[in-house]
């Protein structure tokens, strides 16, 4: 999706400069924003190393596990339908530890893990747990009490003042994630959003795909008549 806006920003600007009469703007700002993007990403690079390299140091030394039991109290109260021991949790334990420093490029691995790990929690291929809800809401609102990344952007900017927003930032993503765990929680209760009704529903539809790699102790069993509409259309498409 984000390849289709990104052309159609760039054929827009392109019309808008043919029709303007500006086309020779359109290409001078085009190289400067060029070069402008390969410097912001070259002053990047330490940072990012730097702290890619302390999370594979952490992970090595097992104090993702022990940071995972330092937050589990808060694990709880958000994720209680995955088990103390779960693998989860630790990857949870990092994916935010690394949004809460404000490295979101080092924190996307641990998000897949820990996604990947929840999904092993998950009844179906194609509907999102409430665990995994949760934690698509708290990574997208993050309380960020360092914004590295953005510390970085500023300092290759300009000389001075550049951390002068970590107060601004910790007190919008707090607001921000109270706000998305509150409505998280609010919606989930709410019947049309509710696991196991969209299960019912899915069933219903035919459009049910139930997941291989579950490790729980409960799961769907379909009816004897179930009648998958995704297997219909493969047989057509064979």
């Amino acid at each position: 999706m984000m390849n289709y806006i990104w052309v159609a920003l760039v054929v827009i600007a392109v019309i808008a400069g043919g029709v303007t009469g500006n086309m020779q703007g359109i290409l001078d700002n085009l190289f400067e924003f060029a070069e402008t993007a390969v410097t912001l990403a070259i002053g990047l690079i330490g940072i990012m190393a730097f702290f890619c390299g302390l999370m594979k140091v952490m992970e090595k030394a097992g104090l993702c596990e022990k940071l995972g039991k330092a937050i589990s109290p808060v694990m709880r109260l958000l994720f209680p339908g995955v088990p103390k021991d779960h693998p989860a949790n630790s990857a949870m334990a990092l994916y935010f530890a690394a949004n809460i420093l404000g490295i979101g490029n080092a924190a996307t691995p641990f998000g897949i893990k820990a996604m990947q790990e929840l999904q092993t929690l998950n009844k179906t291929k194609n509907i999102a747990t409430d665990a995994q809800v949760m934690l698509l809401a708290v990574a997208t609102t993050s309380i960020t009490l360092i914004p590295v990344t953005a510390i970085g952007l500023r300092a290759s900017v300009q000389t001075a003042g550049a951390a002068e927003i970590i107060a601004p930032v910790i007190i919008a993503t707090t607001i921000s994630t109270v706000t998305g765990i509150f409505f998280t929680i609010v919606f989930g209760k709410l019947k049309r959003f509710k696991y196991d009704v969209i299960i019912e529903k899915e069933i219903a539809a035919g459009t049910l795909e139930i997941n291989e790699d579950y490790i729980g102790d409960d799961p769907i069993v379909l009816p004897e008549n179930y009648k998958s509409v995704n297997a219909e259309e493969e047989k057509v498409a064979w």
